[in-house]
């Protein structure tokens, strides 16, 4: 009786599949068009250049190092004995930032829930205006705002406030319907079987969700809007750009160098303030 041998009793190794004899990544029209992508991109890139360069005075440009060094070397030291007159400033720009993005905060809830598709009353009619809302605000900067409401309101803090939180509308906006859409349906539904109204499924099956992503959004805003509130006041909104604004304009730039570097503290810290305060949220 023959046994099996120990080579035998493995199965034998498959053929090598065949191949074309010629491979390639792509194909000749793939190539071609690949090639005119690149020729009509360079040929783009090379036309927006001169369009944007096409009042360019180069004299200046190629005396701009010069005018670097001359500019930096007035910029130093800076003028420590300024500091006390930028501290109220400062406080006041802090202070556009903070309830610009609380008041924006507030407005921004309702919109976010009109325009989430779960919660508006009416998806053909109110989201839809909603939606133009969110847009309107992200489309149009903090200092164009600043701009249209010192016309209105007069210089001053609360025009800087205003358009601040008229800006963060859109940014908070956006994000908080896009996370009421994505809430668990299935609280929804567990607290709809209760009986509940509208109002009380919001406060306990929509809130509760979404009070995260509010708190992380909303600390998010102010660290932005503390930038964009230092230069509000170059045209008259209030805070230290207008301190920024009149050492400009005064060729003061020992003054302009130590409102710079108290703006820089203030944005590191508050970017230290929100990121530890984020870390404790999440």
């Amino acid at each position: 009786m023959n046994t099996p041998t120990m080579a035998s009793s493995f199965p034998s190794p498959p053929e090598p599949l065949r191949t074309s004899a010629f491979w390639r990544k792509r194909s000749v029209k793939q190539e071609v068009l690949l090639f005119m992508a690149w020729v009509l991109g360079l040929a783009l890139v090379s036309w927006a250049f001169q369009v944007m360069t096409k009042d360019t005075i180069w004299a200046f440009v190629t005396d701009a190092p010069r005018q670097v060094q001359d500019v930096g070397a007035r910029m130093l030291p800076p003028d420590w004995g300024f500091a006390r007159e930028i501290v109220q400033p400062m406080w006041e720009t802090l202070n556009i930032a903070t309830l610009g993005t609380l008041l924006g905060m507030a407005l921004a809830l309702p919109v976010a829930f009109l325009a989430a598709r779960n919660t508006t009353p009416s998806v053909r009619f109110v989201r839809p205006l909603a939606l133009l809302v969110i847009v309107g605000s992200r489309s149009i900067n903090s200092l164009i705002w600043a701009l249209l409401l010192v016309a209105i309101l007069g210089p001053g803090v609360l025009a800087g406030i205003i358009s601040i939180a008229l800006r963060s509308i859109g940014f908070i906006g956006k994000l908080m319907y896009e996370a009421i859409e994505e809430i668990d349906a299935k609280q929804v539904e567990a607290i709809e079987s209760t009986g509940a109204s509208r109002v009380q499924v919001m406060a306990w099956a929509i809130a509760p969700q979404t009070a995260p992503t509010l708190a992380g959004v909303s600390l998010f805003r102010w660290d932005i809007n503390i930038r964009e509130s230092t230069v509000l006041g170059l045209v008259g909104a209030g805070g230290i750009g207008v301190k920024l604004e009149a050492a400009l304009g005064t060729l003061a730039w020992p003054k302009v160098t130590l409102i710079l570097l108290a703006i820089l503290a203030t944005v590191v810290l508050s970017e230290w303030l929100t990121a530890k305060v984020r870390k404790k949220l999440i």
